[in-house]
């Protein structure tokens, strides 16, 4: 039986993205998702609290990569310097999965309570970059607003990353982005 494959989250995972892109996210069901996947669905809540949390579920690795580049950049680094450094870290995990991010990213703009969760994910990065930051002994105004930049310039890029045909290397693309937001404040 399928239900006995290696890998059920991942083939859940897959399914959910597949079934959300075929059919739209809020018409998808649970069930749908797991018998595609050949799994029960309470083997899909072994994995995921609900359908929503699919979509967020590389969100902790992303927030972990993150934390640990700010931890282990120089320390000649001023705030910024070390945001760009490991907001274009985290760009690095996502890299090698474009096509799936082009695809989740699609999914998530066509729904309103998505396109929230991701919002709280992005302020969850930031708040995770200031507290990184602050452990550096970065003044806590400081790390929150080097984080807040980052958190948007990682998302300025991505946006721009996944909606290009031919896209650039993400982790160029976010510190593309923090040389424009250079620019913006130096006022040039």
């Amino acid at each position: 039986m399928a239900r006995w494959e290696p890998d059920a989250r991942g083939r859940l995972a897959r399914v959910a993205l597949d079934l959300y892109a075929e059919r739209g996210f809020e018409q998808t069901t649970v069930g749908d998702i797991a018998e595609r996947a050949g799994v029960t669905e309470r083997t899909f809540f072994r994995y995921f609290a609900d359908k929503r949390e699919v979509l967020f579920d590389g969100s902790t690795m992303l927030r972990d990569a993150l934390v640990d580049a700010i931890a282990s950049a120089p320390a000649s680094l001023g705030p910024i310097e070390v945001v760009g450094h490991a907001f274009g870290q985290a760009a690095d995990t996502l890299q090698e999965r474009r096509e799936h991010a082009v695809r989740r990213a699609a999914v998530v703009a066509a729904n309103t309570s998505l396109q929230e969760r991701e919002l709280l994910k992005m302020a969850s990065l930031a708040e995770a970059a200031a507290t990184a930051l602050r452990a550096r002994g970065v003044e806590a105004s400081v790390a929150t607003l080097a984080a807040e930049a980052g958190a948007a310039a990682f998302r300025i890029a991505f946006d721009s990353w996944v909606a290009d045909p031919h896209p650039t290397d993400l982790h160029a693309a976010v510190l593309a982005v923090l040389g424009d937001l250079r620019a913006v404040v130096a006022g040039t």
